[in-house]
């Protein structure tokens, strides 16, 4: 997120989209591009925790899902850490299928350290919209 532009801009086939109400930036959604299977994946959704409920991530992945129809991509594909079924229950709203998960998923900056092993694991889910056959 240091340097948005650079990272979800300026690549073909990525873009980066803000949620914004009365001026303030209430949510964030990125996509980028994967040339070799021709993919878009979706990436950095997160609404501010004081406009959740209200649909806001829902258009958020409705942007993703249009843009990749546009750019013809043949599917949408997301990893998420997230423990919150309701996020779970968004992406399945919007029509990803789950297609597996990781208790193996090694967060940026984790050590793998024995008490990080023993008591700090994260389940990484990964789902997938198709859009089209290839």
């Amino acid at each position: 997120m240091a340097d948005i532009e650079q990272y979800y801009m300026k690549p073909p086939g990525s873009c980066f989209w803000v949620a914004v109400l009365d001026g303030n930036v209430v949510g964030i959604v990125a996509a980028r591009a994967h040339e070799a299977d021709n993919t878009v994946e979706l990436l950095r959704m997160s609404v501010d925790s004081r406009f959740r409920g209200k649909g806001i991530a829902k258009a958020l992945g409705r942007k993703v899902l249009e843009f990749a129809l546009v750019h013809n991509f043949s599917a949408v594909v997301l990893g998420t850490t997230a423990v919150k079924v309701a996020a779970h229950r968004l992406y399945e709203s919007l029509g990803f299928r789950h297609v597996g998960s990781s208790d193996r998923y090694v967060l940026p900056g984790m050590t793998l350290s024995l008490a990080e092993r023993l008591f700090f694991q994260v389940r990484y889910h990964r789902y997938r919209l198709q859009l089209r056959e290839e």
